[in-house]
């Protein structure tokens, strides 16, 4: 029968079939690594198992069958080992990770219903080949899931490749336009070129080019064969000494395409055997749970809570459901149906509830809002639980259905609840409760009493990990609530919380609630049998407030310095675009990669540094830095960037950010994203200020003190440096550090075998960046690059180094193998920073996690500190009464508004208080600067 375009029909029943092996690699090197328990490390690994799931499942969307077969390598040699004792030889050993995984990985596909093919002394490929063109021949389109261009001399009109991962199709027309053959000329090509990864050799000095063009020119490999004495130069000469070789190369890159398969599909040649089959539900669940995939064996649960004709109401796949099934938005049983929540619509009610506050051991309270800006938020309701199943909700400023029955008048709400919520001997528990006290604060109401943030107990015990509620709920209680685009939508559909029907906005509200006081009861016992962890808890609580105090009090800045430095810039820059105009010979658009990419390579000939992932030639700072070596117009092009981002970043945009109540910026500090436990500061960023051209330290200028205040500045010195020198207990640095020496100086003082007081600034500057490079693990090719030194030269500079501070090489060394054994490192004050890739197969990875494992505690540790002295200097001025106010934290620094009674004050104690929150084997310094502005007061 001829097979034409109509044969392939929607009609014509479709066979997919996978390339196990393919998706085995890919999926473990592509996934982090995952264990069954994420706390544990020793626990197995499941990365590979969870990266193929994900990628069946797309391809099941992608392309949905009946029939599908996954297929594995088997171990143990093939017919191509004995005809190649070479064949494969090369190949690296399969990491012991994903050999652990690979049995895992087929019972699971098994039980969810879809053959798993892996045929002894047959290769995976070449089952595909037998499998695909037997389907063809019967009728059945093929597609065939890989990323090996291997199985291109598979295709035909009935059979296509598809990578799921990339995206690529390689049908007909596909593999002859990324190859320049046809499939059916794919192994003459292969042959000609040969396979590295497999050890098969082609033709020496052929690539793709030459070998597409002599099948273009010839017709077949025989046909080059025997005009091969007509090809002239090298490359004939590397062909003919190829030609004995070249059937044995073509049989070992062929796909066979006549494996007896009878042993291992049932009624073979018959397909029907390739059938899914309903899941093993009870199995799967059980083997979600062993290996820790809680919330597929949620979403397995769920759907056996269905009723049965669901999926039919609903126009979907009346298949069993399983793995491919997408989560259910709806809540679960357990949540829903279990929980019940009281609309709280009159006086009477709310009393009952206040009552029932004050009386409870501890209060979860969330609210709604119009929001998410907490400056501008106003309350929409409130829901509050004390205990497990049960919650209230106070709708307060609802229209849509449901506010027609009735709702508290909002001052009338807040005035009930008020001597409650600003009571400090009421204990209360909420999920980020910075964000409330804002909104509750923008209502005249200062909430005192939060005992407890679910947030920030999460942030503690598992900081590599989701922290919102959802995540949260679903990890600890194995439950699912209703979403917020559930009840209010997504995208332009979205609608205001206020119009969301009240007992729909109820629920949910009330979900939040009882299911923060149900984590809360989780977490909490876990804190507290770690006392360790349980200070670092209770100090990110005593953070919270005076980040709240902060955010709420604002920086001011001057609007008017700002548009003029933004005048001056916006001159500058022109300026600058005039001038690299100039040295192109033409215009063109100094913000746009693809203008300058064809001017600088294109048209200048200016060497390319590095591609893109497209391909095409990169002009990133990297790359404009280093030709900015030898070529004035990258030089340009850097500062004309630079200025940019400044201006559409700072000098623009500050201004339109003032309050216009408050006439101050507010900043938001992020206190649980960073795995080191920094602050981020974002809306604006007031943290990433560059501080290293006049430009930007010019930006700091525009933060000012009210009229007849000054701004202070303190701020630890060499502050990870003495870290370094306590964690590793070197005893050059504890001395250098105990004598108050100029640690840079002695530092080279020891590399450089000169005595400090003949140390030149030259020495001082190269000791200055291998101290603060070796800190976050710079190689021996980043401190040449940051010196401009050869790599032997830096190379010997870190071995020096090294030599004489081995306290230094033994900390780094102890760091990693511990980091190794239990999956983290540690802070000196216990708060821990887990490290998902410390073991990961990937190198660079592993590599990363490496450095991040020595640098991390110093980090974390520097943030501990940072954060104790914002509590005890915070502390200090309530009890003294003072007047100055801590407006920003940077980094090391913290910044304050400082009245003329407060000067002295601050000079003396704040670094007195800094220096003293804890005690280091080396001492603690702090320095005060005070100015007009925060640029002056360094």
């Amino acid at each position: 029968m001829s097979e034409t375009t109509s044969d392939r029909a929607p009609g014509a029943p479709l066979l997919v079939l996978v390339d196990g092996s393919s998706y085995l690699y890919r999926a473990f090197h592509a996934m982090p690594d995952l264990r069954a328990n994420p706390d544990d490390p020793t626990s197995p690994p499941t990365g590979a198992i969870r990266g193929i799931l994900n990628m069946l499942q797309a391809l099941q969307k992608e392309h949905p069958t009946d029939h599908l077969a996954v297929v594995f390598d088997a171990s143990g040699p093939t017919f191509r080992d004995a005809l190649y004792p070479a064949y494969k030889a090369h190949r690296a050993p399969m990491p012991d990770d994903l050999r652990a995984q690979i049995e895992p990985i087929h019972e699971v596909i098994r039980l969810q219903g879809w053959p798993v093919l892996v045929v002894p002394g047959v290769e995976a490929d070449d089952v595909i080949g037998t499998l695909a063109r037997t389907a063809a021949r019967q009728g059945w389109r093929v597609i065939v899931a890989s990323g090996d261009k291997d199985l291109s001399q598979l295709v035909d009109e009935r059979i296509t490749i598809v990578d799921t991962m990339s995206g690529k199709v390689r049908d007909v027309a596909g593999v002859e336009a990324e190859f320049g053959v046809p499939p059916r000329l794919m192994v003459d090509y292969q042959t000609l070129v040969g396979d590295a990864i497999d050890n098969v050799p082609g033709v020496d000095k052929v690539g793709p080019k030459t070998a597409a063009k002599w099948l273009q020119t010839y017709g077949s490999l025989d046909a080059i064969v025997a005009h091969a004495h007509e090809i002239k130069g090298a490359v004939g000469e590397h062909l003919r000494r190829a030609l004995d070789w070249l059937p044995t190369g073509r049989q070992l890159l062929t796909i066979r395409t006549d494996c007896d398969l009878a042993e291992y599909v049932p009624g073979w040649p018959s397909l029907q055997a390739l059938q899914r089959r309903a899941p093993d539900t009870d199995a799967l669940r059980a083997f979600y749970e062993r290996y820790g995939f809680k919330s597929l064996a949620r979403a397995l649960a769920d759907a056996g809570r269905r009723p049965s004709g669901a999926a039919h109401a609903a126009g979907g796949d009346p298949m069993p459901r399983g793995l491919f099934d997408e989560p259910e938005a709806a809540p679960t049983a357990s949540t829903a149906a279990a929980l019940r929540v009281e609309v709280v619509r009159d006086a009477a009610a709310l009393q009952r509830w206040v009552d029932r506050l004050r009386a409870a051991p501890l209060v979860a309270l969330d609210t709604e809002t119009t929001s998410l800006d907490e400056q501008q938020a106003r309350l929409v309701g409130m829901s509050f639980a004390v205990t497990p199943g049960e919650a209230a909700y106070v709708p307060l400023a609802h229209t849509g259905p449901g506010a027609e029955e009735g709702q508290l008048p909002l001052d009338e709400a807040l005035a009930l609840l008020r001597p409650w919520l600003e009571d400090a001997a009421a204990p209360k528990v909420g999920q980020n409760t910075k964000y409330d006290r804002h909104v509750l604060a923008n209502h005249g109401i200062t909430v005192r009493g939060y005992v407890h943030d679910t947030l920030l107990q999460s942030y503690v015990l598992e900081v590599h990990r989701p922290h919102g509620l959802d995540s949260l709920a679903e990890r600890h209680l194995g439950r699912r609530g209703l979403s917020y685009e559930d009840v209010c939508g997504k995208g332009a559909a979205q609608i205001p919380f206020a119009q969301v029907p009240v007992e729909r906005a109820a629920q949910y509200a009330g979900e939040d609630a009882e299911m923060c006081l149900a984590v809360h009861h989780v977490l909490w016992p876990r804190l507290q049998a770690q006392p360790a962890l349980q200070r670092i808890y209770e100090l990110e609580l005593a953070v919270s407030d005076v980040l709240w105090r902060m955010e709420r009090h604002g920086v001011l800045v001057d609007a008017d310095a700002l548009r003029a430095q933004s005048a001056a810039l916006g001159e500058r820059i022109a300026a600058l675009e005039a001038e690299a105009h100039a040295l192109a010979g033409r215009p063109f658009n100094l913000g746009s990669p693809k203008q300058i990419g064809d001017l600088l390579f294109g048209e200048l000939g200016l060497p390319v540094v590095k591609k893109t992932a497209t391909g095409a030639p990169s002009t990133d700072e990297e790359v404009l830095e280093k030709l900015a070596e030898d070529y004035p117009l990258p030089a340009l092009l850097l500062q004309h960037r630079s200025l940019s981002k400044l201006k559409s970043t700072y000098t623009d945009k500050l201004p339109t950010m003032i309050h216009p109540v408050t006439g101050r910026v507010h900043t938001h500090y992020a206190q649980a994203v960073a795995v080191t436990g920094r602050l981020a500061s974002n809306e604006p960023n007031l943290q990433n200020i560059p501080v290293r051209t006049p430009e930007g330290r010019r930006i700091r200028e525009a933060f000012v003190a009210p009229p007849g205040w000054c701004i202070a500045s303190a701020d630890y010195s060499q502050i990870e440096l003495r870290i370094m020198a306590h964690l590793s207990e070197d005893a050059a640095l504890l001395r250098a550090f105990a004598e108050g020496q100029d640690v840079h100086r002695a530092t080279a003082a020891e590399v450089f075998g000169v005595a400090p007081a003949l140390v030149t600034p030259e020495q001082r500057r190269y000791a200055k960046t291998i101290n603060f490079g070796l800190i976050y693990g710079m190689s021996a090719y980043g401190l040449a690059k940051a010196l401009g030194i050869d790599a032997t030269a830096a190379k010997n500079y870190i071995e020096r180094y090294f030599e004489r501070f081995a306290g230094v090489r033994a900390y780094m060394e102890r760091t990693r193998e511990q980091a190794r054994e239990r999956g983290y490192v540690e802070t000196v004050f216990g708060r821990r920073l887990y490290l998902p890739e410390i073991r990961s197969p990937n190198g660079p990875r592993r590599a990363a996690a490496e450095r991040a494992a020595i640098n991390a505690p110093m980090q974390g540790t520097a943030a501990d500190l940072i954060k104790m002295s914002m509590v005890a200097v915070q502390h200090a001025l309530d009890d003294a009464g003072r007047q100055a106010r801590l407006i920003l934290q940077v980094h090391d620094e913290l910044v304050f508004e400082v009245p003329p009674d407060d000067i002295d004050w601050v000079r003396t104690e704040v670094p007195r208080l800094m220096a003293a929150v804890a005690t280091l084997r080396v001492p603690l310094v702090a320095e005060v600067g005070v100015g007009p502005n925060w640029e002056r007061a360094h």
